[in-house]
């Protein structure tokens, strides 16, 4: 039987955890939909279990016999044209695991959050764990589908169930084939797209640095403890510096006012809702922008030995990995290497 269940295992952080598994010599499973995109896996010795958060005797399946649980999958979307899917992903499929894990016997179930759910210091000092933070907090269904999902995580690990909880922050670097929001914009800044930033900031730490971090809350997290698994505290025209830097480019000269944001991704959601296509920019994103997402991740450094990699070096990492895999045009990728 293989030691370890990894849900979302074709995903960004999932993939990497995976990776980060078989590293240490451990036998791993992966939960996959049937007929999903599986490039993250190619040349991995892991078994597949295909399955479905909302399938429970596919769960059953894919928790029989594995000592520790990593839930890592999500619906990660912050725009959606139907956004009770996250909720049924996110929240129920986060019950249904949890309780099938736990029925099954794991002695270690980590629960993927983010720090999303968690709460900002008004004075803008960084969140913490402890942050207070309730769902009228929440911007967007993504976050308060999260959020509710990690109350569901909470009240098992209250019942008993060996569940610990880790918040990742901003995680870049390889594997990020979607890519996520983060990896979108780097993407976005390589191809020459970004003329301007807004006033914001986020928390960016190493995609390895959190796939280890999940490893390090199986083997010696608390049970019903949350761990921030970040690193940086950047503001956006930092990151932007910092990747022209890298990528011997010019970072965005221009700042948009807030205001000006909003009403262009309203009209650019106006038009997603008619074409049922993503827009470019969503009004969640904006709305998330006038906060700084800064946190600190000194609990995790401290209970679970958290690695904190240079950013400079998970920045890098990124620009490599995107303008490798063809992400990037081939004057931008000439000037990114």
């Amino acid at each position: 039987m293989p030691d370890a269940l990894v849900t979302g295992g074709t995903g960004f952080v999932g993939a990497n955890v995976v990776r980060e598994l078989l590293r240490q010599g451990a036998t791993v499973r992966v939960l996959a939909r049937p007929g999903g995109d599986r490039r993250t896996l190619a040349g991995l010795a892991v078994e597949i279990c295909e399955g479905d958060l909302r399938d429970p005797a596919s769960l059953r399946r894919a928790v029989a016999g594995v000592h520790t649980v990593l839930h890592v999958a999500a619906d990660y979307r912050l725009w959606a044209s139907r956004p009770e899917e996250l909720y049924v992903t996110n929240v129920e499929g986060t019950r249904a695991i949890l309780d099938a894990a736990a029925e099954a016997g794991a002695k270690r179930i980590v629960y993927t959050s983010t720090v999303g759910a968690l709460g900002i210091p008004k004075d803008g000092s960084p969140g913490t764990e402890d942050t207070p933070v309730s769902l009228t907090d929440m911007i967007g269904p993504y976050k308060a589908s999260k959020f509710l999902a990690e109350q569901v995580a909470l009240e098992r690990a209250r019942a008993g169930a060996p569940v610990v909880i880790v918040n990742p922050s901003a995680p870049v670097g390889p594997w990020d084939i979607k890519p996520t929001p983060t990896g979108q914009m780097i993407v976005d800044f390589l191809r020459g797209r970004m003329f301007a930033s807004l006033d914001t900031g986020l928390n960016v730490v190493h995609v390895r640095d959190v796939a280890r971090g999940h490893l390090l809350a199986a083997e010696r997290g608390r049970v019903g403890e949350k761990y921030i698994l970040g690193h940086a505290n950047l503001p956006l025209a930092e990151i932007f510096r910092l990747l022209a830097d890298i990528a011997g480019l010019r970072p965005p000269r221009l700042r948009i006012p807030y205001a000006v944001a909003w009403l262009a991704a309203a009209g650019l959601e106006g038009a997603a809702r008619l074409t049922r296509r993503r827009p470019q920019v969503s009004l969640t994103a904006v709305r998330m922008a006038r906060k700084r997402m800064f946190f600190n991740p000194a609990k995790a450094v401290r209970e679970l030995g958290l690695p904190q990699t240079d950013v400079r070096e998970a920045l890098a990492d990124a620009v490599e990995w995107f303008s490798e895999h063809g992400y990037v045009g081939a004057t931008r990728r000439a000037a990114a290497t």
